[in-house]
């Protein structure tokens, strides 16, 4: 029998050490980097350097984790904390804890379930999804999953405003309940694994589901124009490039060999690869977006007090601080160390979220101390998803959610208000 929805950390500190009593230890480990260093054990190498890369050498995932460790808790004592809250709202909703799972596209690679799977267990323990613009499974499958849980859509904004009009639509008529714009990503950043490796799913198919099951794009393949895809390397015929075409034609919707006959799948990816990426993309386009959507808005990506105002001053309801989890800017600022002016830009209201090296309850309470609403987590559940699938990213949520609520209660906190007045301690 699985664990209830509703589990308190002490529960759930008793069900792992009851469960040992007859030799069953937790299926994933508590310790992240050893979760990490198990996942790898499950994924392929490309699957991994996809997941666990980062940009360059890597140096903003370090200071991603830097950026916490500056920060020390200090801890109230003979607190009456034997009742604890952890509920929070903005935007007009009620969330059980100030814990999102962040947007991680092409999870087919970590677990054939992939989305469905993440779903699944966030409706099992109330966590918000961000639904990823790069999903291995159209969202309007992945949302019926979730018929009590928050959802929102991340959208990436291509070359196509057709195309990001018609996104969001269909992601009012799932049930999203907010739309989030990432703006760091306008071209992908220098992923040395990745390049190394000389791979990238999406040209095998792999995490465009969002596309191919959109009407819109299907007319953009209609109009897909060779000549447009320039300065491409010789075509030569290898044993990788059947192997890539197979996958590109099981994974496209419909049979293998209609998909075969027809050649569609090759010009689905040839025509995502054109309008993936949106470099033109500015302020003033903001607008297009607000005229398509009554959904609240958010921005993802900002790391200054400039943008932040901007954000404000262009209307949106709300921001995520983040770099992409190290992804795209090597040697960039955490998240974390951002946070305080972000929050100071945009007074104590705006809702303010935070992704980029959250790994721990510890990380959670620190984010909302220094005027986070909310935190989101991406690469953990990840790498749950590729170890254990549903049960795996159930139990990070439910490690993570149990390490904050001890957190907090050890710390002498019964409210997530109340951490929002603690002061922490830094260098």
């Amino acid at each position: 029998m699985g664990q209830p929805k509703s589990l308190s950390a002490i529960d759930r500190q008793k069900w792992i050490y009851l469960s040992g009593i007859s030799g069953q230890k937790p299926i994933i480990p508590t310790d992240l980097s050893a979760l990490e260093e198990l996942a790898k054990r499950h994924l392929s190498p490309e699957a991994y350097a996809y997941i666990a890369g980062g940009a360059g050498q890597g140096q903003t995932i370090k200071n991603n984790r830097a950026g916490f460790g500056k920060w020390r808790i200090r801890p109230s004592m003979l607190n009456d904390v034997s009742e604890v809250n952890m509920r929070i709202s903005f935007l007009g909703k009620h969330y059980d804890a100030p814990l999102f799972l962040s947007p991680v596209g092409v999870l087919e690679m970590a677990h054939k379930d992939a989305d469905r799977a993440v779903a699944r267990a966030c409706e099992r323990t109330g966590t918000p999804y961000i639904f990823s613009n790069q999903a291995s499974v159209a969202m309007e499958e992945v949302a019926p999953l979730m018929p009590n849980t928050p959802k929102w859509f991340q959208v990436y904004w291509s070359r196509s405003n057709d195309l990001v009009a018609s996104l969001v639509g269909r992601a009012e008529d799932s049930g999203c309940s907010a739309i989030v714009v990432t703006l760091d990503t306008t071209m992908l950043g220098w992923r040395i694994q990745d390049l190394d490796l000389a791979y990238l799913p999406f040209l095998a198919g792999k995490g465009i589901a969002q596309y191919t099951s959109d009407p819109v794009f299907q007319r953009l393949v209609d109009g897909y124009v060779e000549e447009l895809d320039q300065d491409q390397p010789p075509r030569r015929l290898t044993g990788q490039t059947i192997k890539t075409l197979l996958s590109l034609m099981k994974t496209y919707p419909g049979t293998f060999w209609n998909n075969l006959r027809s050649g569609r799948p090759l010009k689905a990816v040839r025509t995502f690869t054109q309008i993936y990426t949106n470099p033109a993309l500015n302020w003033e386009d903001l607008s297009f977006l607000r005229k398509q959507t009554q959904l609240p808005i958010l921005l993802k990506g900002i790391l200054s007090s400039q943008d932040a105002q901007k954000a404000v001053d262009y209307g949106m309801d709300g921001i995520i601080v983040s770099n992409h989890g190290g992804r795209q800017v090597d040697g960039a600022v955490s998240s974390i160390e951002m946070l305080p002016e972000v929050r100071d830009t945009v007074g104590p209201e705006f809702p303010v979220l935070l992704d980029s090296g959250v790994r721990c309850g510890a990380d959670m309470y620190k984010a909302i101390a220094l005027g986070a609403t909310a935190v989101c987590i991406g690469r953990p559940y990840a790498y749950g998803l590729a170890i254990a699938g549903e049960k795996g990213v159930e139990a990070v949520i439910r490690n993570i959610l149990a390490d904050f609520e001890l957190t907090m209660r050890l710390s002498g906190k019964r409210s997530v208000q109340e951490i929002i007045s603690d002061k922490l301690v830094t260098d």
